[in-house]
């Protein structure tokens, strides 16, 4: 056969050629001219490494010759990827999506959230009142700081500033802070006409035997029943009962030698007595007697 007659038919069969994914099932080989037998064709489709040969064989299923495999968007329309479609289709998609594979979206960024306002002078002094007139108990700077959204730093110097204006005025209650925290009292020179308003008449007050051991649970603390007792002179555990139901004294653990339990004074007894810690309490000698020396030595 001649060049011109073999290019020719080389021409014929690229015409005709038909890629393996939709070729029939293959058939048996049969040997050629020179004797050889041709490659059975690889029904996964051509392998990239292989397909660059010197000459087109095209029962091996392979491209014709100057096909890149390495180009995903070919420029002719006749080249067609090893997944079935169109190049230029595929290249096409990838340039609307900004070379990000059709399948694989973006993360999506989080929008961070907007910044608390910041409250003006008058409109924060206003909010602190109205939250201290409803509190029943005594609320902490930060407390206030995470409810209005506001620097704790920036609470504390306008809580300071009302005590201040409430004191200056000469109002009948003032901003005290209590307990680790902050809340309205009346001034004490008006606490006879709340107490006839309050109480009508009724009150329950702790016995004598009680203050006195409160008092010894508060300078003292913390200590065990057994000292109080010492110090009073008296039996203290039925006294000792009543102040721990009432919510003014609490157990602390135990003492290491003995394994006696130990009392101190809790949070509502500071706030009763509108303290801001024992450290606040008046200072005991102006009420010691003179003897107080002789009287230690008498109960040791």
């Amino acid at each position: 056969m001649s060049d011109q007659e073999r290019r020719d038919s080389l021409a014929d069969q690229a015409a005709a050629w038909v890629p393996p994914w939709e070729r029939p099932a293959p058939r048996k080989p049969a040997p050629d001219d020179s004797g050889a037998t041709a490659e059975q064709p690889d029904p996964a489709g051509p392998i990239p490494s292989k397909i660059a040969t010197t000459g087109p064989d095209l029962g091996t299923g392979a491209p014709p010759e100057g096909w890149d495999p390495t180009k995903i968007s070919g420029e002719s329309g006749s080249d067609v990827g090893t997944s079935g479609r169109n190049p230029a289709d595929q290249g096409s998609g990838e340039a609307a999506t900004g070379g990000v594979p059709p399948g694989r979206g973006r993360r999506r960024a989080v929008p961070e959230p907007a910044p608390a306002p910041v409250l003006d002078h008058a409109e924060l002094r206003g909010a602190l009142e109205a939250i201290l007139l409803v509190v029943d108990q005594p609320v902490s700077e930060l407390v206030l700081a995470e409810v209005l959204e506001q620097a704790p730093e920036r609470v504390g110097a306008m809580l300071d500033e009302i005590a201040a204006g409430y004191t200056a005025a000469g109002h009948g209650f003032e901003l005290r802070r209590a307990a680790g925290g902050w809340r309205l009292y009346t001034r004490p020179e008006y606490a006879t006409y709340v107490e006839r308003f309050v109480l009508d008449g009724q009150s329950v007050r702790l016995t004598q035997a009680a203050l006195e051991t409160l008092a010894v649970v508060a300078y003292r603390q913390p200590v065990t029943r057994s000292r109080i007792s010492a110090i009073r002179g008296v039996n203290c555990d039925g006294v000792l009962r009543t102040l721990v139901g009432r919510g003014l004294v609490e157990e602390c653990g135990t003492e290491a030698d003995s394994g006696a339990y130990l009392y101190r004074t809790t949070t509502m007894f500071l706030e009763k007595l509108g303290l801001n810690s024992v450290d606040d309490l008046p200072p005991l000698a102006p009420f010691l007697p003179d003897d107080v020396e002789e009287l230690a030595d008498a109960t040791r």
